[in-house]
């Protein structure tokens, strides 16, 4: 489904280019679960951006389900992103004045989702993060915990092929952060390839394949 061939990506810091990724290539298929650990700066959350099409490589090919999206233009890509992929972060990047459902919402209302179909979805993913009687809540009003089921549920509102998570846990303690893997590891059930990075070794090493990056590089695998 994911194919990364010789994917390069460099910044210009002042006078000086940095090669933030490397040469990587990589596949990935439908249901796959992926961890990417490694050191601060290794490329990682860099590695995360491109394949979720918020960024573009300096050079090589990104293919998704076949198709060449390095070579689409920034509505087309917007439109793949919409379509195929979620997102899910650390600080879980809710609208803060729109309550848990209007959150949830939000994608399916930019995508043109017609208003009957909206509610139907919204009402189903609250019943099944938990969220029925947190619906009317805004986010400050959320525990951690519940902000990041929020955050899922808004992430695979549109039916996503690919899931991607950056330090979904980084924000929570130990017992709330092991409810939210299992949460996205359900989604891995539903044939959704689930990419997650993470500093956690623990959290990392549930995943089936684990990427170790160093230097823009990946240098292992285990599964």
């Amino acid at each position: 489904m994911i194919r990364l061939e010789k994917i390069s990506r460099s910044f210009m810091v002042g006078d000086q280019q940095v090669a933030a990724l490397r040469g990587i290539n990589l596949d990935i298929a439908a249901g796959d679960y992926v961890s990417i650990m490694g050191p601060s700066g290794s490329g990682k959350s860099t590695l995360l951006n491109l394949i979720g099409l918020l960024d573009r490589p300096s050079s090589g090919t990104y293919k998704l389900d076949g198709g060449d999206v390095t070579a689409l233009d920034d509505a087309q890509q917007a439109r793949v992103r919409s379509e195929k992929i979620g997102f899910v972060f650390q600080s879980f990047h809710l609208v803060p004045r729109l309550t848990a459902a209007m959150n949830i919402e939000l994608p399916l209302i930019l995508a043109g989702i017609s208003p009957a179909e909206r509610k139907g979805r919204v009402a189903a993913l609250l019943e099944n993060y938990g969220l029925v009687d947190r619906a009317d809540h805004r986010p400050d009003q959320l525990s951690g915990g519940q902000r990041q089921r929020v955050a899922i549920a808004r992430a695979t509102s549109m039916h996503p092929a690919v899931l991607l998570a950056d330090e979904p846990t980084g924000n929570l303690d130990q017992t709330t952060g092991k409810e939210v893997i299992s949460l996205l590891e359900q989604l891995v059930v539903q044939n959704v390839a689930l990419i997650l990075v993470t500093h956690d070794p623990v959290i990392g090493s549930r995943a089936r394949r684990q990427l170790h990056m160093v230097d823009g590089q990946i240098i292992d695998e285990q599964r």
